[in-house]
């Protein structure tokens, strides 16, 4: 178990890493416009990160039997 979650957290990282070195200009802007949303805001986009994380989770241990 705990090399899946090596793995999940390895992938998590090639995907936050595309961003800046594919469209750095773009990712920019991105983290530019976010510094001035307003802290509830960010919650809320966070914790649908967080549930549609947990989503995906559960939909693959049921389907794998992990």
């Amino acid at each position: 178990m705990d090399a899946i979650i090596w793995m999940a957290v390895g992938l998590v990282l090639v995907f936050e890493g595309l961003g800046p070195m594919l469209w750095p200009n773009l990712w920019r802007r991105m983290i530019l416009s976010m510094v001035q949303m307003p802290d509830v805001l960010l919650r809320r986009i966070g914790g649908g990160l967080v549930v549609a994380g947990v989503v995906i989770y559960y939909m693959i241990s049921t389907h794998t039997g992990g």
